[in-house]
């Protein structure tokens, strides 16, 4: 178990012992790490898995001995032949986007005005980061104030009138894809950022004296050495925005004034109506979506790259 280290300019009585070796020490410390991310994340995702093809409830609080009964692909089923199961995946499909492509436009955008050298710049860029730093509920709760139609601030500002954004079926939902934009855009425009930081001045010098116009200087230069991280932050907001659910919890609540989105649908299948299984294997086709389109877009990426 120990081991000695000698060294020819140390005397005998300086040898030094170890009790344990550099590698059992590493082991040490990653495995307790290891044990944990197993037990919190792939343990529930392979258990999950198995309750998606059974018939069981978190509520049977009773039977704790019983095990799930098994009943195949019927919750899949279920869920691919219901049109208001559709219906939900379309208007999630819909707000995602919306959100996404409302992001990565002004994000950009903002990002290209920032590269400009004006007084200030470092005091606006601080104060456009700020809604990506808070809590996506305390966001929902806020901007449930600003949408109060007797006195939020909202409709006040742009002089809309007493309309009503939170339990009108036809408007909540953009209204928080609004709220969704205004958090998230600063997450694009800082990616985009430090794209634009690291292409190379000679290349612009190159265009100048070529005599190139904006617009060339954009298309050729510009956007293909940005493209890469643009993909990056397309990707991460894709995810995200496919399985929001604070910012319309906080916003709507989960009641029937609530977006139809598919990530609300989720929690009031699991855990109001206790149908385990069934929001399982809805949790299982939201993860296949979402590998699917992401997917598409690392393809896309790696492409880029090369």
């Amino acid at each position: 178990m120990f081991r000695r280290i000698k060294d020819k300019n140390i005397r005998d009585d300086q040898i030094v012992y170890h009790s344990l070796r550099d590698s059992s020490i590493i082991r040490l410390f990653v495995l307790p790490v290891i044990i944990l991310l197993v037990a919190i994340n792939v343990f529930p995702l392979f258990w999950s898995l198995i309750l998606s093809f059974s018939n069981y409830s978190a509520k049977m609080v009773t039977e704790w001995g019983k095990n799930p009964e098994m009943v195949g692909g019927v919750n899949y089923s279920k869920i691919l032949t219901d049109p208001d199961m559709w219906y939900k995946f379309i208007t999630t499909a819909k707000y995602v986007v919306l959100s996404v492509s409302g992001e990565m436009i002004l994000g950009f955008g903002l990002a290209l005005l920032l590269q400009l050298k004006f007084k200030g710049r470092e005091l606006i860029t601080t104060f456009l980061i700020l809604p990506m730093t808070m809590s996506p509920v305390i966001v929902g709760l806020m901007w449930k104030l600003f949408y109060d139609p007797n006195w939020g601030m909202f409709n006040f500002l742009l002089g809309l009138g007493k309309i009503d954004w939170i339990s009108d079926p036809s408007r909540n939902l953009y209204s928080v894809v609004i709220v969704d934009i205004w958090m998230w855009t600063p997450f694009v425009m800082l990616l985009s950022i430090a794209g634009l930081s690291a292409i190379p001045k000679y290349l612009y010098e190159a265009a100048e004296i070529d005599r190139a116009s904006w617009w060339s200087k954009f298309r050729r230069i510009t956007l293909p050495m940005v493209y890469p991280i643009l993909l990056v932050a397309l990707i991460f907001r894709t995810m995200e925005a496919f399985k929001i659910f604070d910012l319309p919890m906080g916003i709507t609540g989960r009641g029937a004034m609530a977006p139809q989105l598919i990530a609300m649908h989720l929690y009031n299948v699991s855990f109001v109506t206790w149908k385990t299984s069934y929001g399982s294997a809805i949790g299982y086709i939201i993860l296949i979506v979402i590998i699917a389109i992401t997917s598409i877009f690392i393809k896309y990426l790696n492409k880029a790259k090369q």
